[in-house]
């Protein structure tokens, strides 16, 4: 079977004829041509009569003009390829004449496309036959539509064949080639394009930080919310915790005193009070409102005997003994007039001062025991609650430890 066209074997181009196998080995330097018994396609657009070679330039075709109608004329068109090249001769017969009209009418060439702009291109790296078919296609308005339309169409599988144009289309786009002011207006307006879509991003960009910027504004919040109420919580039992501990000092201290009390009956030879019997004649209330104004003449003749043992198991110390008369009477002063502060009815045991001021010497906590401290946790400190300062009380040792200083002859006899 004859061929009906010609192939190259480089890029596997279908060519009509011998003088457009020529022109393609021109303008890509491919050399390798045989003979084939494909024909070229000649699908002619139903709306403007565009010829296209390809499934890929109909394609492209659909793509920039919407026209979606072909006819498949290749049949018609397909004949025998001639390898022999046409001789040039001024005369002829008119069906010579027509022949060559019509060869000439369907003849496909390169289009024309802008020299300088495909230099450029092709010294940035693209290869000519891409550069060709992005300015054809991009209008040869720019370098930047060039290289957008190659972007955009890098996935073709034509994007580095030579596009061809019919004969009269190249008349025809040569005719309506851009000038020098249309393609700096093209190029204007492509950037301007570009600037608008940039400042669009932009705007996009800056309402998806503000998003960003809200939520973490109210994480931060919630979170500090949930650390407000934990504080609270916290604060809460920690102030639970405080009346539980009070609770249970204070009830140490009632059996404490019931036991002194019962130690005071026993040296006293009293019989041991019955409880039980003495609930019912007093509340509470009024039994500790009847002790009032015998406790203090009771406590103040135990603290003299503190002072006076103090005084006695230093008496070759004066200065030692006025020294930790002077600091009880802070101690006991301070709570005088501040009891609400509970710096002033809290004393650390092991603290080296208060050992070497009071602790050390015999009487010196015994004489804060009767002032209402007491031994908590794991006789660490001395403290004395709240509930139980007693005005009289302390008004009382801050008597006795005033005469104890002032009184030079206290504790010697």
């Amino acid at each position: 079977m004859a061929g009906l066209s010609l192939r190259c074997g480089d890029c596997g181009a279908l060519l009509k004829s011998v003088e457009e196998a020529q022109e393609h080995a021109e303008l890509t330097s491919h050399a390798n041509f045989s003979e084939s018994t494909e024909a070229v396609l000649n699908l002619v657009c139903s709306t403007c009569s565009k010829p296209c070679r390809s499934k890929t330039e109909m394609d492209l075709h659909t793509k920039r003009t919407g026209h979606a109608e072909f006819a498949d004329k290749t049949s018609e068109t397909a004949k025998p390829i001639d390898l022999e090249k046409p001789a040039k001769a001024d005369g002829g017969t008119e069906e010579s004449a027509a022949g060559a009209e019509s060869s000439q009418s369907e003849e496909m060439v390169v289009p024309e496309v802008d020299q300088k702009m495909l230099e450029e291109l092709e010294s940035m790296g693209f290869p000519i036959a891409r550069a060709t078919r992005a300015l054809h296609y991009s209008g040869n308005s720019s370098i930047e539509a060039a290289i957008n339309w190659v972007a955009e169409h890098e996935d073709d599988a034509d994007i580095d064949q030579m596009p061809l144009v019919p004969m009269n289309a190249k008349s025809e786009d040569s005719k309506i080639a851009l000038t020098p002011e249309e393609m700096k207006m093209k190029a204007q307006e492509l950037r301007e394009r570009a600037r608008k879509k940039k400042e669009e991003e932009e705007r996009r960009m800056e309402r998806e930080r503000e998003k960003e910027r809200i939520r973490i504004g109210k994480e931060l919040l919630e979170a500090k919310r949930i650390e407000e109420e934990n504080e609270r919580k916290r604060i809460l039992m920690l102030r639970k915790a405080e009346k539980e501990e009070e609770k249970r000092a204070r009830e140490k201290i009632r059996q404490r005193l019931e036991e002194d009390k019962a130690e005071r009956r026993r040296k006293l030879g009293l019989p041991p009070e019955n409880p039980e019997a003495a609930k019912p004649a007093t509340p509470p209330v009024e039994e500790k409102k009847s002790f009032l104004p015998v406790k203090p003449v009771t406590k103040a003749e135990h603290m003299r005997d503190c002072l006076r043992s103090l005084k006695q198991h230093n008496k070759d110390e004066d200065a030692k003994v006025k020294r930790a008369f002077q600091t009880l009477l802070t101690y006991v002063g301070n709570v005088a007039r501040n009891p609400d502060e509970e710096k002033f009815r809290k004393i650390r045991l092991n603290n080296p001062s208060f050992q070497d001021r009071v602790g050390s010497l015999q009487g010196g906590i015994q004489f804060l025991e009767i002032c209402g401290f007491e031994k908590l946790e794991g006789d660490e400190f001395l403290f004395l609650p709240r509930d139980k300062v007693d005005m009289a009380v302390l008004n009382s040792a801050g008597s006795e430890l005033n005469s104890a200083i002032n009184n030079p002859f206290f504790g010697v006899l």
